[in-house]
């Protein structure tokens, strides 16, 4: 295999669903995003080989070529729509580096955009004469409807059988939104400004005392899951450059190098422990000290369970802050850790490792690591 790095990283604004980015079409999202990741390394937009970005609720289309001719790359660069639900965006990086490692691509522009606010309406069609459409919030993610559960349900029956209380849940998410706090100036580097936002707006000031006032939502009693353990829905882009060591040399940009990734799949029931295999999978064929980690907080208790299962360091999970305190705009949601990670990293010294991971609907997983180099 040929080897594969990551070059830049770069990402919007996280705004909450109604937000500022309200009339903002998905494609126009991550226009400028792919622009500034190209900018960034000194790439002209015809250089590129291929486009590729995770999308879950645009309804259809081609998201990634309409982005793709938004931010002005020729007609000839082809573009590819990835959905698997919130595993998308890191699927679509995962497919990229896949492409340089087989020679297939020198350069390719990868990532994910959400609109959560723009999202058409889904509806069944009629199947009989008199009947109306049957409007529904989310499709089927297995065949089976008793292993299909809701979300927010798995993830209280996730914190009933691991006894994570709602206190825990609420300690997690004041500790997510205080250490976005403490990096949103360092943040604003690798967010492109867009209407008028240039830091993710759902952050804040948690304490224990509005945690406790938040409406339950799943589960009962102690164990229940409340509505400060769950991040919003939400709109955002982001988008990292996967290239070739060829490439790499000629640019003279150092970059991380790709250690390895993968996709796997876990049982539907269960789909917030998903992450776990994928990312074990990578921690078994390499072992040693993580820098950083950038896990998935689409539930304090998926966090804090997914945390436990792989014996991660807290200090080092999600150092600037999660999904918690930025929202969850799902089709980007895996592209933003991809582009945490990055920066994170570019902080370390000469060898640094860190871990990218996120779970889907269905009882998907998928796991990225990096290195300096």
């Amino acid at each position: 295999m040929n080897p594969a790095f990551v070059i830049a990283a770069r990402r919007t604004a996280v705004a909450p669903r109604g937000g500022a980015f309200r009339a903002v079409e998905a494609h126009d999202l991550a226009a400028p995003v792919l622009r500034a990741c190209l900018h960034d390394a000194g790439l002209a937009l015809g250089e590129v080989d291929q486009v590729i970005l995770g999308n879950a609720l645009s309804g259809g289309g081609n998201v990634a070529r309409l982005a793709a001719l938004a931010a002005g790359l020729p007609e000839s660069v082809p573009a590819l729509t990835v959905d698997t639900q919130c595993c998308s965006g890191l699927d679509a990086i995962q497919l990229a580096v896949r492409m340089v490692e087989a020679g297939a691509a020198q350069i390719v522009l990868a990532g994910g955009v959400e609109s959560f606010s723009l999202a058409p309406l889904r509806a069944l069609r009629p199947r009989a004469k008199g009947e109306a459409p049957v409007f529904y919030d989310r499709p089927p993610f297995t065949p089976w409807p008793a292993r299909d559960p809701d979300m927010i349900a798995a993830a209280a029956a996730l914190a009933r059988q691991g006894g994570i209380t709602r206190a825990q849940q609420a300690a997690f998410a004041i500790d997510s939104h205080a250490r976005a706090l403490v990096a949103r100036e360092r943040l604003r580097a690798e967010i492109v400004p867009l209407a008028g936002l240039d830091a993710d707006a759902f952050t804040r000031r948690l304490t224990p005392q509005l945690c406790a006032r938040a409406p339950v939502l799943a589960g009962e009693g102690d164990v229940a899951v409340d509505a400060a353990g769950v991040a919003v829905e939400a709109d955002a882009a982001a988008a990292v450059l996967v290239v070739s060591a060829q490439v790499r040399t000629r640019l003279g940009i150092s970059g991380l190098a790709v250690v390895d990734g993968g996709s796997v799949g876990a049982a539907p029931e269960q789909p917030a422990l998903a992450l776990v295999p994928a990312a074990a999978r990578l921690l078994a064929r390499h072992p040693g000290l993580l820098a950083c980690v950038e896990l998935m907080e689409a539930f304090a208790v998926q966090a804090l369970a997914n945390s436990a299962a792989l014996g991660l360091d807290p200090a080092r999970v999600n150092r600037s802050g999660g999904a918690l305190a930025r929202g969850h705009p799902i089709g980007a949601s895996g592209a933003i850790l991809a582009v945490r990670l990055f920066h994170e990293l570019a902080a370390e010294g000469e060898g640094a490792r860190g871990l990218a991971a996120i779970a889907a609907a269905g009882g998907l997983g998928s796991a990225l690591m990096l290195q300096r180099i």
